[in-house]
């Protein structure tokens, strides 16, 4: 191995993967790949840390509008959840690994590297994405075949070879986070029997606990063009910077949180803790504004296949035939989901509090308890007959068959 391109984050494990990389293949170059997908002040100070540590050089890429636009809003559109998880880390990693692969080939290297466990769902999403993008590219995956085994171990590592760490022992959670989400695994976290600290200083980072949110609910009224969110409280703003503000309504109001034990595509459950403020009240709100612009077939069907479009997402598989024809079913049916809607947020909670569409297929004159002129009541005998006709025939066959026998 001459050159190595590595998925670099600066956490724990991509730190000690550097001065891993140069014992085992001496003399091997490594160029340390960021994706910044909104991690915010993660990135801060990275360069200087990769050249230390033994990097030849480090990319940092924006790719946040990118992430949004092309990964998070075709999502949301879908009403694709994964066990109620919102993906955030899921398809945060094809948008990263597009990357890696072309600059791995642009760079002419040998090999491309991650620090994702042999556990976890993330190695499957990196390698699907780069067999796309460069199908002969080596991968290395240090913690397949490395001796290290924990995160105490990788610490003692970081603690022989002086790497400074963002962490300690006492606050190792396993975190990812990006604009989004950020999830929360590992310490008492890997026993659902003890209660996330939600409470506590530090623990959530997006927002507050409900406990500590105001008691005072707050309104947010958020603009929808073809299931495209596009504005907030009336103000026009990219699909990104609106993610950005409801994260920080979302978290003032401990909008949100989620705890889950979820199975894993490796086979195992693994449980973990999300904060996805801003995203909850997107979901809730295009969810909303759908049941009044979707037709039932449309609106059923749609609810069939996000189950599929998630799995898809959460397995790693963005880049394939199916997820693309999902995708452009799913604009399809966004043609007339445009118009407004408000929610009221109180304490984690999301109370709908009005929707609004040039497009509804509402009418308040059919569905009325009040006197109408347009809905005969006496026609429902006879759909009534007709659509209870094969219960009827049914019925019909199996008593005569009673008969019979007696």
């Amino acid at each position: 191995m001459k050159k190595i391109v590595l998925a670099y984050s600066g956490g724990l494990d991509t730190s000690i993967i550097i001065p891993w990389l140069k014992e085992t293949y001496p003399g091997c170059e490594v160029i340390a790949v960021c994706g910044d997908v909104g991690q915010g002040s993660e990135t801060e100070g990275l360069e200087e840390k990769a050249i230390k540590t033994g990097a030849s050089k480090l990319y940092i890429l924006d790719l946040s509008d990118e992430f949004v636009d092309d990964f998070i809003i075709p999502t949301m559109k879908a009403g694709a959840l994964y066990e109620s998880y919102m993906l955030g880390t899921s398809f945060a990693r094809p948008v990263i690994a597009k990357r890696l692969a072309e600059i791995a080939l642009k760079e002419g290297a040998d090999a491309i590297c991650h620090g994702c466990t042999g556990k976890g769902n993330d190695q499957v999403r990196f390698e699907l994405t780069v067999k796309a993008f460069a199908p002969n590219m080596k991968i290395i995956a240090p913690w397949r075949v490395w001796d290290i085994k924990s995160r105490d171990e990788e610490i003692e590592y970081a603690e022989a070879h002086n790497i400074p760490l963002r962490i300690n022992r006492e606050t190792n959670y396993s975190k990812d986070k990006n604009l989004w989400h950020l999830s929360h695994e590992g310490l008492d976290l890997e026993f659902p029997e003890n209660e996330p600290q939600y409470e506590k200083d530090g623990f959530l980072e997006m927002g507050v606990s409900p406990i500590q949110a105001p008691d005072k609910p707050v309104y947010v009224t958020i603009d929808f063009e073809k299931g495209i969110p596009t504005a907030v409280d009336g103000e026009r703003m990219s699909a990104k910077d609106i993610i950005l503000k409801l994260n920080v309504i979302g978290g003032q109001n401990g909008i949100g949180l989620l705890d889950i034990v979820e199975n894993r595509l490796v086979g195992m459950k693994s449980r973990g803790v999300y904060e996805t403020p801003g995203g909850t009240i997107l979901y809730a709100a295009h969810d909303y504004l759908e049941t009044v612009t979707l037709d039932k077939m449309t609106s059923h069907k749609k609810q069939e296949l996000a189950i599929t479009y998630a799995d898809l997402v959460y397995n790693g598989q963005w880049y394939t035939p199916l997820r693309e024809a999902l995708s452009a079913f799913v604009d399809k049916t966004q043609e007339h989901v445009t118009g407004k809607v408000k929610l009221k947020l109180y304490k984690g909670n999301i109370i709908k509090a009005g929707v609004w569409s040039d497009w509804s297929l509402y009418s308040e004159e059919i569905a009325t308890f009040g006197k109408d002129e347009v809905y005969n009541q006496a026609d429902s005998e006879g759909f009534i007959n007709l659509f209870g006709l094969p219960v009827k025939v049914q019925a019909q066959l199996n008593e005569i068959n009673r008969n019979k026998k007696k």
